[in-house]
Formats: C-alpha cells, structure tokens, sequence
C-alpha cells in the first residue's frame, strides 16, 4: 500500500513524525464537524443555540468514546498481526474487526436515540437551551454509527502503517460538511437541526471511502457478520484490548456531564464560554493524542516483531516530540486567546470566559502529553485495564471530588478550569509511576 509506514525498521523519529503529521491532520478535521458546527450556530443562530451545541458535544463524546477506546483494540490486534507478518492472520484480523465494529455502531446509534432525553436530562440545561439541544443530539447520535465504523476502520489503516487515508477521507468530509452547514442554516435556516444533519451525511460519506481504501489494501476484504462466529480469538483480544480503553473514555465523558451541571447553573454565557473554551483546547491537545495514538502502533509492530528495544527507543522519542509541540502550540493560542475565542461567539460575556478558561488550562499541556504517550505505550503492549483504573481515579473521582468540595467553598467558574489540569497531572504521574514499577514486564531486553 502506498504511503505504509513499517514501524519495525528505519529511522525512529523521522517515522513517528512522517505517521503523526496525518493523523493530527485528521484530528483536525474530525474536530472540525462539530467546531463547524459551534461556528456557524454561534455566528448565525445565537448564543442559545452555541449552548445547546456544546451541551451535546459533551453528551455525544459519552457514548462515541466507548467505541472510539474500542477501537485501540482493533488497532493492536491488527499492528501485531502486520508486525507478525502472516498475511493470512492479518486479512483475518481486518475483517473480523471492521465487522464487528459495523454491529456495535448500528446498536450504538439505536441506544443513543432511545436515550437523547435522558442524555440531555443528566446535563441540566436550562429551559431555553433544552428543546434546540433534544433536536441537536437525536439527530447526530442517529448517525453515531457512522462515526464508530470510521473511527475502527481508520485504526486498521493506521495499524498497517498507513496515516494518510484517514486524513485525507477526513479532509474531503469536513469540506462537504462545511459547505452542507451553510445550506442548511444560512440558506435553508434550519437552525441546530440543521447542522446536525449536515454532519450525519458527512460521517456517512467518510465510511464509505475508509470502507474502499481497506477493501483496495486487502483483496478478500468485505462485510461479512456471519463469518465473525469463526474468529472468536480475535474478537475477544479486541474487546480485551478495547474495552478497557472504551470504558475510560466513556466514564470520563460521563464525568464531563455533572461538569455541565455545575456549569449550567451560572446561565447560557458560562455554558457558550466553556464550550469555546473546551473546543480550543481540543485543538492544542490534538497532537499528543496523535502521538499517543502513534506509540500504540509503534509498540504494537515492534512487539508483534519481538524487538523491544526499538519499541522503547520509539517512546523516548515520543515524549521529546510530544513535549515540544505542546509547550509550543500552547504558548502561541495563549498569545491569541482573545481573537480564537471570538472566532465562535463575538459576545464579550462568551470570550472573556473561553479566553480565562484556555489561559488556565493551556500551562498544564505538558503533563496532557506525558499522559497520553504514557496510557499508548501501555496500550500498544496490549495492556489498557490499569491505564484505564488509574484514569478513572483521576480523570473521574479526583476531578468530581475537587468540584464537590470547591464549589460548595466558594462558587466560582476558576474552579472549572482548574479541575481539567488538575487531573491530568494526577493521571500522568499515576501512569508514569505504574509504568516504572512494571517496564520489565513488556521490555525483557531491559537490563
């Protein structure tokens, strides 16, 4: 395949660069759908309607980062499986884990419907953002499968070196669902369900050419669920793998929920503002997540190939890289906090709460990156129920413990922007010192 990147052999750094520069890319552009959308409602709908929108992101991340976090199983059942070098096993692991990611995201999409008013209940928005929010969130959880079979199938092409494609599919659906968001709410003026819409059709069209560049990479490739029955092995090592990795992703968005609850109740401005501040700093932490995502293919072909001293000399070099992107990126969106913040929402009240919200959390990106290389070295060793329990404690029971008691001290906004640093710095120690006590573990070669 043209544009693989065979992790077991050539330069280390120059690899793990050439491989993260399109999957940051893709994060962008996967960013870009519902930023797009928070643009275009903030700009052309109201404030109201940015609340609404930002509300369900957060709704929406609860149940697409479980089979998001599933698909890491995916992606190391199959590196291991390339890195193995039988060809046999790896048109195996491809097939039986794209399909079993189709049954999973069609039940998804049927769950997230049938729950949409408990989803939005656990939130408590206010009355005047509640009913655009409904709208918002049925539609774009009736396309969630959508969403779940990209995300597994761009895995599999990552996990065969290839981090171009994804990023390239993604590019071409954020154009279509730019251009559908100014039909649908400018012209047509079809409000939040508009952009709702406008994103399900592009999540459709991005399956259906991952579907066509995993088909041209493997001959035998296509959707057969009734063959899943015969490669239980690999299921299961999926779900072992992914699991964990889901439910850590799944609870700490749950744990963003009763966030909002506390944010809901200083009014729609607070919400628009910590919106726009939580969808730009997706965009800083974009590229340790990509080199967090690199690690895990990069262990896993090495693994897979049984040379563990190259799998550690990729980490070191993750680390080095990760570090110096975040201090950079953070440093300059820092600079120009006030014009990123206006680009969503021109109200005075909304930036200067997305302004004060980055400027806290922007100093601490660091440790978001140590985090994030750390839980993909452990995950590319197959190893995601302990990254995901020392997550949980600190991303979920540490953040809502400092709220619980903060904001019944002194009721303050500074208490959210604060409790999103806190736990990455108690995460990324936690991780990094389980690490050090069980390395020899993954790393025989380690004297």
């Amino acid at each position: 395949m043209k544009g693989k990147v065979d992790f077991t052999q050539g330069p280390i750094t120059s690899q793990i660069l050439v491989f993260s520069i399109p999957i940051v890319l893709g994060e962008l552009f996967q960013n870009l759908y519902n930023s797009v959308d928070s643009l275009v409602v903030g700009n052309f709908v109201g404030s109201n309607a940015l609340a609404a929108v930002s509300v369900c992101d957060t709704l929406s991340n609860l149940l697409v980062g479980f089979f998001t976090g599933m698909s890491v199983g995916s992606s190391v059942v199959v590196a291991r499986a390339f890195g193995g070098g039988d060809p046999e096993e790896l048109s195996d692991s491809i097939r039986t884990a794209f399909g079993f990611s189709v049954l999973l995201g069609a039940a998804l999409s049927l769950l997230g419907i049938l729950l949409t008013p408990v989803l939005i209940d656990l939130a408590v928005p206010p009355p005047e953002v509640r009913t655009e929010a409904m709208s918002y969130l049925r539609i774009y959880l009736a396309g969630l499968m959508f969403t779940v079979i990209y995300n597994i199938g761009a895995g599999i092409l990552r996990a065969v070196g290839d981090s171009r494609s994804p990023f390239l599919i993604l590019l071409l659906a954020c154009i279509v669902n730019i251009i559908l968001d100014l039909v649908f709410v400018v012209a047509l003026s079809l409000g939040v369900a508009g952009v709702g819409i406008a994103t399900v059709i592009s999540q459709g069209l991005s399956v259906l050419l991952v579907y066509r560049r995993i088909a041209q990479f493997d001959p035998q490739f296509r959707f057969a669920p009734r063959q899943l029955g015969a490669h239980r092995t690999i299921i299961a090592d999926v779900m072992g793998i992914g699991m964990p990795s889901g439910m850590q992703s799944a609870l700490i968005s749950f744990s963003n929920l009763f966030v909002w609850r506390y944010v809901s109740g200083f009014g729609p401005e607070a919400m628009a503002g910590i919106g726009v501040g939580q969808r730009i700093d997706k965009f800083v932490s974009m590229p340790c997540k990509a080199f967090g995502t690199t690690i895990t293919t990069f262990v896993g072909q090495n693994t897979g190939a049984g040379d563990y001293a190259r799998a550690k000399r990729g980490v070191r070099s993750c680390l080095l890289l990760s570090f110096t992107v975040a201090i950079c990126l953070g440093a300059t969106v820092f600079i120009f906090a006030p014009s990123c913040a206006a680009l969503f929402d021109p109200n005075p009240a909304v930036v200067e709460i997305g302004v004060a919200m980055m400027r806290t959390m922007l100093p601490f990106h660091s440790f978001f990156a140590m985090r994030e290389v750390y839980i993909g070295l452990l995950r590319g060793y197959g190893n995601s129920r302990m990254p995901m329990l020392l997550s949980l404690v600190s991303m979920v029971g540490l953040r809502q413990l400092f709220l619980s008691i903060s904001m019944r001290l002194r009721p303050d906004l500074i208490n959210i922007y604060l409790c999103y640093p806190l736990a990455w710095i108690a995460t990324a120690l936690l991780i990094w010192g389980y690490y050090r006590m069980v390395r020899r573990r993954y790393e025989p070669q380690e004297a």
